[in-house]
């Protein structure tokens, strides 16, 4: 099975797992699945090129395919993100990960936040929304 960071490294692929995202956000009734043809049609290249990066996603878990007849249908599996993402959040969240522990010390020591400390843990929150969005935009980006 390829690395991870190899088969998110190239362009197709992104783009590839932003139509899934795309179909699992916008269409909930569709169960995520998207044909091969449809995908094909959204990036506009060919059917073997788009049929050979799905065939790396597929290898490499990032997809779930279904047949139906000589149809194909894919849909996204996030849980070969969570190792990239796992890798990601130390680099955009090093500062926060200090911030939580002196929170956790601090909330142990007073039962009542101060306004200090909510101002901390506001920004922590936000740290932690950005880095979310960070990671959505890495998987995304062209």
């Amino acid at each position: 099975m390829a690395d991870i960071f190899d088969v998110v490294a190239d362009s197709t692929r992104r783009d590839i797992l932003a139509v899934l995202l795309e179909r699992e956000q916008s269409d909930p009734a569709s169960n995520g699945e998207i044909s091969v043809s449809e995908i094909v049609s959204a990036l506009g290249v060919s059917q073997p090129t788009v049929s050979k990066h799905l065939k790396v996603l597929r290898e490499a878990g990032l997809v779930a395919v279904r047949e139906e007849g000589q149809h194909r249908f894919y849909k996204l599996d996030r849980a070969p993100l969570e190792t990239l993402e796992d890798w990601l959040i130390p680099f955009t969240a090093a500062d926060a990960a200090a911030d939580a522990a002196t929170l956790a010390g601090a909330a142990a020591a007073e039962a009542a936040l101060n306004e200090e400390q909510l101002a901390f843990a506001s920004r922590l929150g936000a740290a932690f929304a950005e880095t979310a969005q960070k990671v959505t935009a890495a998987v995304k980006r062209k």
